[in-house]
């Protein structure tokens, strides 16, 4: 069976710059659960020389990936972001200072890796501890998220 026979139907494929192998080996250091799976080397000169890594298949935390090095034609964007849902703040702060590492800081939970590419850190309530317009309110003046902060604005 090949590799993409055995694949989930639908899964994230990300196209990075020739430094698809540094992303995964980043993002499977920073995530439990996770490791690189298959690689495919190149068999002939195409956007990567031949024999080096064209597509590696990941799994982050179980979800599986495939980073493909494919140049410097495209880019991403924030239209398209992955959001890690955080229980506490320990994890939020976690994820916030992994990930942010190298990229920038946005705002409401948001950054943008050293890749360029957008996380949303959240917590798993984020819905109910915005149910107050306070804790809205107080979430849009914030970059990382503050849980204790955003309960506080929802009791005002």
């Amino acid at each position: 069976m090949s590799a993409l026979q055995a694949s989930p139907r639908i899964s994230p494929f990300l196209w990075f710059d020739q430094n698809a192998e540094e992303a995964v080996a980043f993002y499977t250091g920073i995530f439990p659960n996770s490791r690189q799976l298959t690689g495919f080397r190149s068999p002939v000169q195409t956007s990567v020389p031949e024999g080096k890594i064209l597509v590696i298949d990941f799994e982050l935390n179980g979800q599986k990936f495939t980073a493909m090095n494919g140049g410097p034609e495209f880019k991403f964007t924030k239209a398209i972001s992955f959001v890690v849902t955080c229980e506490d703040q320990h994890e939020i702060d976690h994820y916030w200072a992994k990930l942010s590492q190298g990229g920038k800081e946005i705002q409401c939970g948001w950054l943008e890796d050293r890749f360029g590419l957008a996380w949303q850190i959240v917590p798993s309530r984020l819905g109910d501890l915005l149910k107050h317009p306070n804790a809205m309110l107080a979430m849009m003046q914030m970059v990382k998220l503050n849980i204790a902060e955003l309960e506080q604005a929802g009791q005002s």
